[in-house]
């Protein structure tokens, strides 16, 4: 399952792709904006927003991705690992 993070903490953004490894995702990390996010997001199983701590442009330009994408948007209110680990159980539990 192939997993795309956006926003959360710059110094956690090792830590969120080990955490998905554990879980058994690819994952990629955008903790900010750098450039367009829309050729960078690609077509993955799951995109997780973590909403505290991105804009709301870049929200709305990635939803917008998403929605176009047919890809299936998971919104957690915080950016901690305990909230990523939450997530990723509730959906890779839906792909297995």
């Amino acid at each position: 399952m192939s997993v795309v993070i956006i926003g959360g903490n710059e110094r956690m953004v090792t830590q969120y792709e080990n955490i998905c490894k554990e879980h058994g995702c690819k994952a990629k990390v955008f903790a900010k904006e750098n450039g367009s996010l829309k050729k960078k997001i690609g077509c993955p199983d799951l995109l997780i927003l973590f909403i505290s701590t991105v804009s709301h442009k870049m929200v709305i330009s990635v939803t917008q991705e998403a929605k176009k994408n047919q890809i299936p948007i998971a919104r957690v209110h915080t950016s901690s690992a305990t909230a990523l680990h939450a997530v990723l159980e509730e959906h890779c539990a839906a792909f297995a």
